[in-house]
């Protein structure tokens, strides 16, 4: 049997959006039994089946339409002349989009990653935690997509929606810190964030200057990070910085 929920799962840590199709109802004849199931991709790329045809045909573009728009919805489809089908019944698809949220990517799964974390897991975010140190990473809360590897591996493998990807920086090692902000500003992510001062900043940002990265490509890099600075304990800061991303995402929709 097709492992469907295999499927979804191991989208969602490579942060692909799918919309997931669903025989949810079925009048007279029809090529399929209720609970049939599809996944397709943005590409069209499919696993599963309804029940093939025209049906399918119509199924899979109007899939790729709801993850545009990143919506679900119930429609009903009449198997006749209109749908190029002759079985004479009804079917009714629903249409769920998912992974089609904003996907946070912490880079690093140290107290303040943990701690944003915990403050972002039930949010709209989807939210990844990168480290190579799987004590840490192994701390993070329920929820929370882990992905053990060094993090500039990571960065080489993923392909990033800019739209929608928002990366904050907090290692435990400045210069690999340092490192990540250069592979990520070629990746454009919508948000790009580093924890520590302006003074880190400052010395960071001449270093990566004399590197080629230019004044205008800096000037993305938000740091410090949150709306402001009201404390140093690290669930202080996940709130501060919580509280941008969400303001962040939600201006971004209006």
């Amino acid at each position: 049997m097709w492992d469907w929920v295999g499927q979804i799962d191991q989208l969602k840590k490579q942060s692909k959006p799918v919309c997931m199709i669903t025989v949810a109802g079925v009048e007279g004849s029809a090529p399929r039994e209720i609970g049939a199931k599809m996944l397709v991709l943005e590409d069209g790329a499919f696993w599963g089946t309804i029940g093939g045809g025209n049906l399918e045909f119509l199924a899979i573009h109007e899939a790729k339409k709801q993850l545009q728009q990143g919506t679900s919805e119930k429609i009903r489809f009449p198997l006749g002349a209109k749908t190029g089908q002759c079985c004479g019944g009804v079917v009714e698809l629903l249409f769920e989009s998912m992974n089609t949220g904003p996907q946070l990517y912490l880079f690093g799964a140290g107290h303040v990653g943990q701690a944003i974390a915990r403050a972002l897991n039930e949010s709209v975010f989807t939210v990844h935690a990168i480290d190579e140190r799987d004590e840490w990473l192994s701390q993070m809360p329920q929820g929370v997509i882990r992905h053990s590897t060094e993090p500039e591996t990571f960065i080489s493998n993923t392909h990033f929606n800019p739209a929608r990807t928002y990366c904050v920086v907090l290692t435990h090692r400045h210069d690999l810190d340092e490192q990540l902000i250069r592979l990520l500003i070629d990746k454009n992510p919508f948000y790009l964030g580093l924890i520590g001062s302006e003074s880190k900043w400052n010395r960071f940002q001449q270093r990566l200057q004399a590197k080629g990265i230019t004044p205008s490509s800096l000037e993305r890099v938000k740091c410090p990070i949150g709306i402001g600075v009201f404390g140093k304990a690290p669930s202080e800061i996940a709130v501060s910085v919580g509280a941008e991303l969400l303001k962040l995402h939600y201006e971004s929709r209006k």
